[in-house]
């Protein structure tokens, strides 16, 4: 081997991917910003790799979060070795000087972000994470159609001016009482198809929460979470599944503003007030802490002392129920960085 070429091969270069799915821009730049090579390649790490290691070997890189990205960055760091960032891909955007987007300028932004240690990063999440996430989320997809179709049933009794039995609805009682009223032919079909539906999706959900129960059970933090009051096998899931590694936030207020359960300031002047939640954030696990904190405010007696001296100051009951969301995953904040150690 020539000087020239170990020279090369021990340079630190700079790459940015914008991705794509048929392809990815791959931009390479040296130490003092020097564009080495900005061209297409082909959407796999094995041809990514060899094209950005003929520039040089100890390769630092960026890559914008968006679906199939972090699958990419998964591998270029495992199987190729890089130190690869995930980057945020609206503060980028804001980043840029030019007005202009193309795959060429984003490449060459990215690398010079992680070049300069400007990168607005992102964190990836490992493969099992990403898997638990995606199953969260099919089975909170499933419950979302069986929603629907509670709806749909409500709105064609409306319909019908049709009386429902009280405090029974969605139950045997109800469904039996729902067979034998009079309805028009055509809602009677609709009405059939629905709840045949509707029994199928809740066999899928508990076939859903069956394998979380299967995939999660040596899972620390998850049987962790499971063994606090008020917390089931969903809640611990969700949680595990969104938050992922606790020790990435620095301070529980960091990790309840990832959590949209922070209050939004709006004080100007003189004038001091709030409104509301922050809207940035995870706002699934959002909901799923405020379902939570309902259970907590009825069941532990801490957070019902708690609500009980809030509404006696005037404070509404979803004031309330965000305060106990908002101050019991703080507090909970260092339990789940001692789990995720271990864990580690």
């Amino acid at each position: 081997m020539n000087h020239s070429t170990q020279v090369e091969a021990g340079r630190q270069v700079f790459v940015g991917l914008d991705y794509a799915t048929a392809f990815v821009q791959v931009c390479v730049l040296d130490a003092s910003g020097r564009v080495l090579a900005n061209r297409r390649c082909e959407n796999h790490w094995l041809a990514i790799d060899p094209f950005v290691r003929q520039f040089g070997s100890v390769i630092r890189a960026a890559i914008e979060s968006c679906t199939g990205a972090a699958n990419l960055a998964d591998e270029l760091i495992h199987r190729a070795g890089w130190s690869i960032d995930l980057a945020h891909p609206g503060y980028v955007h804001r980043m840029k000087q030019s007005p202009d987007k193309t795959d060429f300028t984003d490449a060459r932004m990215l690398a010079d972000l992680v070049r300069v240690g400007y990168l607005p990063r992102v964190w990836l999440a490992p493969e099992s994470i990403r898997e638990l996430r995606r199953l969260v989320r099919h089975r909170q997809d499933l419950v979302d159609r069986r929603r629907v179709l509670k709806l749909k049933v409500a709105g064609w009794l409306r319909d019908l001016r049709i009386q429902e039995p009280k405090g029974i609805r969605w139950t045997l009682r109800w469904r039996h009482w729902l067979q034998i009223v009079e309805l028009p032919p055509e809602t009677r079909w609709l009405v059939n198809d629905a709840c045949d539906e509707f029994d199928t999706i809740v066999k899928r959900i508990k076939r859903v929460e069956s394998h979380m129960d299967e995939v999660t059970c040596d899972d620390p933090m998850v049987s962790k979470l499971r063994s606090l009051r008020g917390l089931g096998l969903i809640t611990a899931c969700v949680i595990r599944a969104e938050i992922g590694d606790a020790t990435r936030f620095r301070t529980g207020k960091q990790l309840a503003n990832y959590c949209a359960l922070s209050p939004r300031n709006v004080s100007s002047g003189l004038r001091q007030a709030d409104a509301g939640l922050i809207h940035a954030g995870n706002r699934y696990l959002r909901a799923t802490l405020m379902e939570a904190a309902h259970r907590l405010r009825r069941y532990d007696p801490r957070w019902i002392r708690f609500s009980v001296e809030m509404e006696a100051r005037g404070k509404k009951r979803c004031v309330v129920v965000a305060a106990i969301a908002n101050r019991w995953i703080r507090g909970l904040y260092h339990d789940l960085k001692l789990v995720s150690r271990i864990a580690a």
